[in-house]
């Protein structure tokens, strides 16, 4: 199966394969005169990235730009190592980003406190890059990639403080990154596009995620391309569906504060991954959809992560 997808406006989405799942987090690679990539995905993504550059008959070393629209590892953990191959590419990064993708030391530090023995198989390794090929975009600071192509980027908070999205001018899309957040292939040939929020701790915040959301449909973007995965053309959509299940995801964990307030973290997350796994079973049984198989998986393990930055909001505001 091509790793390869063409989105029009010369675009190709490759799929990186994170935790080996296809179609769970892509790179984006525009094309034009300064050849840029969006998203590394960790790094045992990057050999689909790099197989998937060759698909298109494109050489790593013709790769002038690398944006990471947040430091997480399944969206920034692979620059390091992609950058070895593209050895003309400067990677562009949000300014409170900066410092951690020059040193990694406390990225690779937390990673492995709540990952532990699986974390060399996910994210292994995270590598350095050098500050001269580190570039710091502020908000509002466009890059010209193309004669017909300029990126803007925007800070954009809620899900992460070191997170941008990106709009582009060819295709008025917006690269959101986790922002407003993910998107669920799986389910299009039921008929139904699902859209969650991405609640992950340890920043997140669901008043800065809808101001960064309405910022956003300000714009009246015509697309949004999201990290995890592919592409929207409905984005009122997405914002309706954000606005409408962020509040209860906060809802949730509120009531399990409250009954479990002095248990432990675990307890807190086992209740609130119970809770928000019935919202959104709730939500898509009154559309008709039941997930079953990886898809299934899946909305677990993001309704799990989800819990996590939840009871992380929650503990810090009390």
């Amino acid at each position: 199966m091509p790793l390869t997808t063409d989105l029009g406006f010369e675009i190709t989405l490759i799929d990186a394969h994170d935790l080996g799942k296809e179609q769970r987090t892509g790179s984006y690679v525009l094309h034009g005169d300064d050849l840029t990539i969006i998203e590394t995905s960790a790094s045992p993504s990057v050999p689909y990235i790099l197989e998937g550059l060759k698909e298109l008959g494109i050489d790593p070393a013709e790769i002038k730009n690398i944006i990471v629209t947040h430091i997480h590892l399944d969206h920034a953990g692979g620059a390091g190592l992609l950058l070895r191959s593209c050895p003309n590419a400067k990677v562009y990064v949000h300014p409170r980003g900066q410092r951690h993708l020059a040193d990694p030391s406390k990225l690779i530090l937390s990673a492995r406190t709540v990952y532990g023995d699986e974390f060399d198989q996910l994210f292994d390794p995270i590598l350095p890059i050098p500050e001269d090929r580190l570039v710091v975009m502020n908000d509002g600071e466009t890059l010209k990639i193309s004669e017909n192509r300029v990126l803007t980027f925007y800070d954009s908070p809620g899900h992460a403080k070191h997170h941008f999205s990106i709009h582009d001018s060819l295709s008025n899309g917006m690269f959101t990154g986790d922002t407003i957040g993910v998107a669920y292939p799986q389910l299009l040939e039921q008929g139904f596009e699902l859209y969650l929020p991405s609640t992950s701790p340890n920043q997140f915040d669901p008043d800065a995620m809808l101001n960064s959301l309405k910022k956003i449909e300000g714009l009246q973007v015509d697309r949004i391309y999201f990290g995890h995965y592919g592409v929207s053309e409905n984005p009122s959509s997405v914002y309706e569906q954000i606005r409408s299940l962020l509040p209860k995801y906060v809802e949730a964990g509120e009531k399990v504060w409250s009954r479990f307030e002095s248990d432990s973290f675990e307890k807190k997350h086992e209740e609130l991954t119970k809770a928000l796994g019935k919202e959104i079973q709730d939500f898509l049984a009154g559309e008709n959809i039941h997930p079953e198989g990886e898809i299934a998986e899946i909305l677990q393990l993001d309704v799990s992560v989800c819990s996590m930055g939840i009871i992380d909001y929650l503990a810090k505001k009390k």
